[in-house]
């Protein structure tokens, strides 16, 4: 049996993401739990495996990587990609689109700009609206280029993957909820993937304490 580890924290959008992509495929995997937040959690052997001290880590049969895209094209590599990545070149291109503006957009303005203000930092309701219309703008965007029922395409692929567990932060922030309710094509997406067994089994703890 292969051994693989991802090292980060269970609250990490970058973590869940290769979690994601490993529950879909089905390759088993151990969650070693590192929160950078938290000194006592961080291995003394973890600059070896992360020289700038964040995460994902992740090992395979002594095999070590760092940063996700790696880890994911990685697990995609050896493992078979399960259908995650789409044959048609020109939704391949679009999945990279959406990965990268989510990436270079979507995280700054939808997770450390609402979420994390509001959910986080006590500031429910008070976000004026030049902090709020970054992540409305990358909302439209996103919805723009989305295909109807999955981000690309007719089948679930990576772009789905990075997307959710940005969008399953937004909507825990009353702003965020808001700007969804305000996306009919974006809040119906997130809708159905809240309930793959995937996203089930990789759940925020502010997730589960929210729907506790």
């Amino acid at each position: 049996m292969t051994d693989v580890t991802l090292f980060g924290a269970a609250y990490s959008v970058y973590v869940r993401i290769p979690r994601l992509v490993m529950e879909e495929i089905g390759v088993p995997y151990r969650l070693a739990e590192v929160d950078i937040f938290t000194p006592s959690s961080i291995p003394a052997d973890y600059a070896a495996r992360h020289p700038f001290g964040r995460i994902p880590a992740f090992e395979h049969d002594g095999f070590r990587l760092f940063e996700t895209d790696a880890i994911v094209a990685y697990i995609l590599d050896q493992f078979g990609d399960g259908g995650l990545v789409p044959a048609h070149p020109q939704h391949r291109a679009r999945m990279r689109q959406i990965m990268r503006v989510l990436d270079n957009y979507g995280y700054r303005a939808l997770v450390w700009g609402i979420y994390v203000e509001e959910g986080e930092r006590g500031r429910a309701g008070t976000l004026a609206p030049e902090e709020i219309a970054p992540g409305r703008k990358c909302l439209q965007v996103l919805s723009d280029l989305a295909a109807p029922t999955f981000l690309v395409g007719d089948a679930l692929s990576l772009a789905d993957l990075w997307a959710l567990p940005m969008m399953a932060y937004l909507n825990l922030a009353p702003t965020g909820q808001k700007l969804l309710g305000e996306n009919a094509k974006l809040a119906s997406w997130l809708t159905r993937l809240q309930s793959r067994p995937s996203v089930v089994a990789t759940r925020y703890p502010s997730e589960i304490k929210a729907q506790s």
